[in-house]
């Protein structure tokens, strides 16, 4: 019995620590479908917030659908934003107290539909705000139904023969548009469905922290995820379709990364 304790005492020791639970993620159990990826990126955000040592400082934005059951998980300040309106709300907060960390955390359905409007214009603006976006081109909960990002041909509670071009118009690929903006300074596309790219999704949004910190325009985060439940596919097969329909429509890697020196040689321009 001495060995066996004595053992389980070496493997339990700091330095063979392979993970620990982020602080910032309370006890609360989790209750999305199995396969979820938002809570991978819940558990990103609260690592990245405290490795930052930035707790105390942080507010979270969070509006309807899926997303907005984030401040039952993370141990931040949270404001709950009517449909679509997260940058909006964030922009308030941020002009307000602009010496707190103020990010969005929003869905396709939110972001890329009802929310266009003011993600566009807060974007344009260059509002000093993290903006984190969970693409996995359906309304999750409210039924399944066609998102703007739904690919063609994709099945859905409101396409069932496939989004058809002619009647549903075009998949809407907003981060490369918002990447456009003169008010971006940092527009990346991840995803997190294994080991690799889960560490590449923590780095993007530790960046897009980082961004905020030195005030040079808006940080957008596009996370490209499943959604086992509103597909109909296990969680093994949603990655596999994933993986070989989203990318192609959706690729992964950064879109803008030039900041303030792209912002100053706009207003130049415009002068």
């Amino acid at each position: 019995m001495s060995v066996l304790t004595d053992r389980i005492n070496e493997i339990i020791k700091p330095e063979n620590l392979v993970y620990a639970k982020s602080p910032l993620l309370n006890d609360d159990l989790m209750h999305y479908c199995p396969g979820c990826s938002h809570g991978v990126v819940h558990r990103l955000i609260a690592e990245v917030i405290e490795e930052m040592g930035i707790q105390e400082q942080t507010i979270g934005v969070s509006p309807v659908g899926c997303a907005v059951f984030a401040y039952n998980y993370i141990d931040i300040d949270w404001q709950e934003a009517a449909h679509g309106r997260a940058p909006a709300v964030a922009t308030g907060i941020k002009r307000v107290m602009p010496e707190k960390y103020v990010f969005s955390y929003q869905g396709d359905g939110d972001l890329a539909a009802i929310g266009t409007a003011e993600t566009f214009h807060a974007v344009n603006r260059g509002e000093n705000i993290v903006m984190i976006f969970i693409n996995n081109a359906i309304y999750g909960m409210t039924g399944g139904q066609m998102a703007p990002t739904t690919l063609v041909g994709q099945i859905t509670s409101t396409t069932p023969h496939g989004r058809d071009v002619d009647l549903n118009g075009y998949p809407l690929r907003i981060t490369e548009l918002l990447a456009q903006l003169p008010g971006a300074a940092y527009v990346t596309r991840q995803s997190v469905q294994t080991p690799g790219a889960v560490r590449k999704t923590k780095k993007a949004i530790r960046k897009a922290f980082e961004i905020q910190a030195k005030k040079i325009g808006t940080a957008f985060v596009e996370v490209v995820s499943t959604c086992s439940s509103g597909w109909k596919l296990s969680p093994v097969d949603s990655n596999k379709w994933m993986e070989e329909n989203m990318f192609p429509q959706y690729p992964l890697g950064d879109l803008k990364d030039t900041g303030r020196a792209d912002a100053e040689l706009y207003r130049i321009k415009a002068k």
